[in-house]
C-alpha cells in the first residue's frame, strides 16, 4: 500500500473513531480532515442536508448553508434549519439558548470537533463564543446519540467543525456592519510549514456600543458588547499518526440595563447589568493506525478549559469560575467484515468556585443553587456495529460511569437503520441520558429579575429516556429528487431540575426543585426539499411540540415553549453562481407564560443577496423584516428594584427590523 493510500486510510479511520454519531459506514465531515481529493477516496463537505449513510438522524449544515445567514455566530446559524430553535434567554443580556425537540439546550450535548465542550458555566452565552466564519460545518444529531462522547446527550448532539489548517491556505477576512451599528471583523490565515505540518490563526472582533431603546421601556434593547476571540491551530498528518492541537482565548464584555438617555425614571436608582467573561481552552487530538487491513486504530483526546465570569445584575453579584479537564482513549477495529467494535475510557473533572451576593436573599439552602462544585466522572464504554449488506445496520452501545457526586450509573443506547429500497431509509433509536445540574451557573439569566430564589432540596442528577424514529425518502420527480424527512421523538424524564416560576412557593419566586410527577415531550416534524429548477432550491418544514411538566402536583405545558413552527426557505444561484438570493420565512406558534396566559403566534422574514467576485464577496441583507417585537419584554421596567421586575419571560424577537452589509475577502 502506497503512502497516499495509507494516509487516506488513517484519515478515514480517525473520522470513524471520533465521529459523534458513531457511524462506521460513511465518510463523514471529520474532525481533522479537510475537503480534498485523495487517491481512490474523495472527502468533500456537503453544503447541507441529511446524511443518508449515518445510522443516526443527522443534519449537516455546511459552509454553503452557513453563509446564507449574516456574519453570524453559532447562535445565529440555525435560521434556515427546521430542527433547531434559538431564542433569547432574557431581555437584558443578549444571551441566547438552543431548543431541540422542544427542550432546553442544556439537554443537548455540545461538541467542538467531537469533544464535549461549552457546558456548565459557559452555557448562558456560549452560542456567542463561536464566530460563524470560523466554522466549516455544524452537525445536528437528533435523539439518543453514540455512547462514545459520554452520557450527557438527552435530546441530541450539536457538533461544530472549525476550519482546518491543512484544509485551507492563504488569508481570509470578513467585515460586517448592521443598522444597530454592530461591527464584526474576522481574519484567518494558514501556512503549510511542511508537507505534513500546517498551522493557522483565527481572530474575531465584535463591537456594539449603541444605547437603543426602541420600545421606550427605559431598558437597552440589546446590550453594549465587545468581544475579542482568538484561536491558534496546528495539524500534523503522517501515514500512521495524525495530531491536531488548538488553543483558544476569549474576552467578552456586556453592558446593559436602564438606558442613560431615559428621563422619566430620574427618580429611580439606575439599574445596571455588567457581564465580563474570560475563557481559555486547549484541545489536543491524536489518532494512530495500528492495522490498516482491519481498520484498527487508537485515539487519544485531551481537552481543558478555564471559564471565569463576573456578573452584576443591579445589586446582585455572582462570580463563577469553572475549571474542566477531559481525557478520552478510544480503540476501534473491524473484527470481521461487517462487524465493528469500539471500546474506550474517559475521565471528566469539573471544579466550580462561586460567590453570590443577592439583592433578594435565597430562601432555603444556598448551596443547593450551586449544584456540585467538585465532580469527577470516570467512564467506560463498548459499542458494536453490525451491517447486513447495504440494507440493515444495528448499533447497540452501553456506558458505565462513576461520579464522585452521584455514584455509578449505566447508559444504554440502541440505533437501527434499515434501507429496504434505495429511495427509503428508516431509523429508530432509544437511549438514556444523564446530566449533573448546576442550577445557578447554567441559568444566570434568571438574575435579571426581582424574584426570590428558593431551593430546599439537594438537586438530583437529571435522568431521561429518549426514543424516536424517522423516515427519509428520495423521490424522483421531473428528473429531480424530492427529499422528504419525517421524524418523531419522545423524551421522558425520571429526574429533572424544575425551575418553578411563581408557583406554590408564592408570587415573584423562582423555586429550584426536583421533579415530582411526570415530565415529557412529544416532538414531530416533517420537512421537504426540492430543486424547482436549475439554481433554485426550496425547503418547507412543519414541527409540532407537546411538552408538559408537573408543577406543584399539576401536569401543565412548559412555559415559553411554542407548540409549533412552520418554515419556508428558498435560495437561488444564477447560472455562473455570481449572484445568490436567499429568503426565509417562519411562523412560530404560540405558547404559555408563567401565569398560564398565552402568547400569540408570529411571523418572521429574513433575506440576503450575495455578489461574488474573484477575490471577494459582497452581501447585504435584513433580519426580522416584518418588524415584529414582543410587548412588555421587561416587566415593571419603571422600577426594577421591586419584586415584580422580570426580564426573563421572553418568547419572541426583542429587536425590530435590522439591515446589514458585509464583505468576505479571499486572498
Amino acid at each position: 500500500m502506497n503512502k497516499k493510500k495509507i494516509t487516506a486510510t488513517i484519515l478515514l479511520i480517525f473520522s470513524t473513531i471520533t465521529n459523534a454519531t458513531g457511524q462506521t459506514d460513511s465518510i463523514a465531515i471529520d474532525s481533522i480532515q479537510h475537503s480534498h481529493t485523495l487517491q481512490d477516496v474523495t472527502v468533500k463537505a456537503r453544503n447541507g442536508g441529511r446524511s443518508l449513510h449515518r445510522i443516526t438522524n443527522t443534519e449537516i449544515i455546511g459552509k454553503g448553508e452557513l453563509i446564507r445567514a449574516a456574519c453570524c455566530n453559532l447562535g445565529e446559524s440555525f435560521t434556515t434549519n427546521p430542527s433547531v430553535d434559538v431564542s433569547y434567554s432574557d431581555a437584558a443580556t443578549g444571551a441566547r439558548q438552543i431548543k431541540l425537540l422542544g427542550l432546553s439546550g442544556t439537554y443537548v450535548q455540545m461538541l467542538t470537533e467531537n469533544m464535549p465542550n461549552l457546558r456548565g458555566a459557559s452555557i448562558p452565552y456560549s452560542l456567542g463564543y463561536v464566530p460563524g466564519p470560523w466554522m466549516q460545518s455544524i452537525q445536528v444529531s437528533k435523539g439518543a446519540s453514540s455512547v462514545k462522547n459520554g452520557y450527557e446527550s438527552t435530546t441530541g448532539q450539536i457538533n461544530v467543525e472549525f476550519l482546518k489548517p491543512q484544509g485551507t491556505d492563504g488569508v481570509r477576512a470578513n467585515a460586517y456592519l448592521d443598522s444597530d451599528l454592530k461591527q464584526e471583523v474576522n481574519i484567518d490565515g494558514s501556512i503549510h510549514v511542511t508537507e505534513k505540518l500546517s498551522t493557522s490563526a483565527l481572530l474575531h472582533f465584535e463591537n456594539r456600543q449603541t444605547d437603543h431603546d426602541d420600545n421606550g421601556d427605559g431598558f437597552i434593547d440589546m446590550p453594549k458588547l465587545q468581544q475579542f476571540n482568538s484561536m491558534w491551530r496546528m495539524a500534523y498528518v503522517s501515514p500512521t499518526w495524525i495530531s491536531q492541537l488548538s488553543i483558544k482565548a476569549l474576552h467578552d464584555e456586556r453592558t446593559s440595563g436602564m438606558s442613560h438617555h431615559v428621563h422619566h425614571h430620574a427618580d429611580v436608582e439606575h439599574y445596571g447589568i455588567e457581564v465580563t467573561t474570560n475563557r481559555f481552552e486547549a484541545q489536543w487530538k491524536n489518532g494512530f493506525t495500528l492495522n490498516t487491513e482491519h481498520n484498527t486504530s487508537l485515539a487519544l483526546m485531551l481537552n481543558g478549559s478555564i471559564h471565569d465570569a463576573e456578573n452584576l445584575f443591579g445589586k446582585t453579584m455572582y462570580d463563577v469560575n469553572q475549571k474542566n479537564g477531559y481525557a478520552q482513549l478510544m480503540f476501534e477495529t473491524d473484527m470481521a467484515h461487517d462487524h465493528n467494535l469500539s471500546i474506550g475510557a474517559s475521565v471528566n473533572h469539573d471544579t466550580y468556585s462561586q460567590s453570590l451576593e443577592l439583592f433578594n436573599p435565597i430562601e432555603g439552602e444556598e448551596g443547593n443553587l450551586f449544584g456540585n462544585p467538585h465532580e469527577t466522572t470516570y467512564g467506560l464504554y463498548a459499542q458494536y456495529t453490525y451491517k447486513y449488506g447495504d440494507k440493515l445496520t444495528i448499533m447497540p452501545g452501553v456506558r458505565w460511569d462513576y461520579s464522585t457526586e452521584h455514584g455509578e450509573f449505566w447508559t444504554p443506547r440502541l440505533h437501527i437503520k434499515y434501507s429496504p429500497w434505495e429511495y427509503l431509509t428508516l431509523r429508530a433509536s432509544a437511549g438514556k441520558g444523564f446530566r449533573s445540574p448546576h442550577a445557578l451557573a447554567e441559568n444566570v439569566s434568571l438574575l435579571a429579575s426581582g424574584k426570590t430564589f428558593i431551593a430546599y432540596d439537594k438537586l438530583k442528577q437529571e435522568e431521561a429516556w429518549n426514543m424516536g424514529m424517522s423516515a427519509s425518502l428520495r423521490l424522483p420527480i421531473a428528473d429531480k429528487d424530492l427529499e422528504v424527512n419525517i421524524d418523531y421523538y419522545y423524551t421522558d424524564f425520571q429526574n429533572q431540575l424544575i425551575i418553578n416560576p411563581d408557583g406554590a412557593a408564592g408570587s415573584n419566586t423562582f423555586a429550584f426543585e426536583n421533579l415530582s410527577g411526570k415530565s415529557y415531550t412529544h416532538a414531530a416534524q416533517i420537512d421537504a426539499t426540492y430543486p424547482l429548477f436549475d439554481g433554485f432550491i426550496a425547503t418547507g418544514a412543519f414541527r409540532y411540540i407537546d411538552s408538559r411538566t408537573t408543577y406543584d402536583g399539576t401536569l401543565r405545558r412548559r412555559p415559553l415553549t411554542s407548540r409549533y413552527k412552520a418554515l419556508l426557505t428558498m435560495g437561488y444561484k444564477t447560472p455562473l453562481e455570481l449572484w445568490h438570493f436567499d429568503i426565509t420565512g417562519s411562523i412560530n406558534g404560540g405558547g404559555e407564560l408563567y401565569d398560564r396566559s398565552r402568547y400569540p403566534a408570529y411571523f418572521q422574514l429574513q433575506a440576503q443577496i450575495t455578489r461574488e467576485f474573484r477575490h471577494f464577496d459582497l452581501y447585504i441583507g435584513g433580519e426580522n423584516l416584518t418588524n415584529y417585537t414582543i410587548d412588555n419584554a421587561v416587566r415593571s421596567a419603571s422600577n426594577p428594584w421591586q419584586p415584580s421586575f422580570d426580564a426573563t419571560q421572553i418568547w419572541g424577537p426583542l429587536n425590530g427590523a435590522m439591515g446589514y452589509i458585509g464583505i468576505r475577502l479571499k486572498v
